[in-house]
């Protein structure tokens, strides 16, 4: 698994917070054992949730062994909900 820090412009507006062209900053965790193709899906669902122009600023891996570990999986939702559903996305607002 990897978590990556990464800034994407939204295509249209989202909600009442986040208007077109406005960059905004997100942590993605992506369940993959690839480097590569986790950035790569990173950028997908980012697309795919209405982002474009994505910069990923920091790729960190989620070591094996912290992943096996039922107590820290229980006390980060975020890295529990992707290793169920595969990848978790989670957008920071500086309002």
């Amino acid at each position: 698994m990897y978590i990556f820090s990464a800034d994407a412009t939204a295509r249209k507006d989202i909600d009442e917070d986040v208007k077109a062209g406005k960059t905004v900053p997100f942590i993605v965790y992506i369940n993959f054992t690839d480097l590569f193709g986790a950035e790569q899906l990173c950028k997908i669902y980012l697309m795919r949730a209405g982002f474009t122009d994505i910069n990923i600023s920091k790729r960190k891996g989620v070591p094996a062994s912290l992943l096996e570990d039922k107590r820290v999986v229980a006390a980060d939702k975020a890295l529990s909900e992707a290793l169920e559903g595969g990848y978790h996305i989670q957008m920071y607002d500086d309002f």
